[in-house]
């Protein structure tokens, strides 16, 4: 199983990249929630709240789900990261794979 990470400007572009990637059965599941990010940016250090995606797929999915994020998202340089997961419940993977 991979996890993926991905943050956004807000809870609108979330569920609209979680729907997307859904629809075309790249992800079993996503999760979403509010968080509050500070970074560099131009020499700058700034804050903003975002919200993070964090979708559960198969790895082999991964290049076709960083491809629709791409461009869908509305970042010019979004974060999706994805996470290696080494143990999980076999019932769920096997629904997973079935999704």
């Amino acid at each position: 199983m991979l996890l993926v990470y991905i943050t956004c400007e807000n809870k609108k572009e979330a569920e609209k990249i979680a729907r997307a990637l859904l629809k075309a059965k790249l992800i079993g599941c996503a999760n979403m929630w509010p968080i509050n990010s500070i970074y560099r940016r131009q020499g700058k250090i700034e804050q903003c709240g975002e919200f993070v995606l964090l979708v559960k797929t198969l790895e082999k999915n991964y290049t076709k789900i960083e491809k629709l994020i791409t461009k869908l998202h509305s970042y010019d340089l979004p974060i999706i990261a994805g996470i290696q997961v080494s143990k999980i419940n076999q019932d769920y993977l096997k629904w997973l794979k079935k999704s």
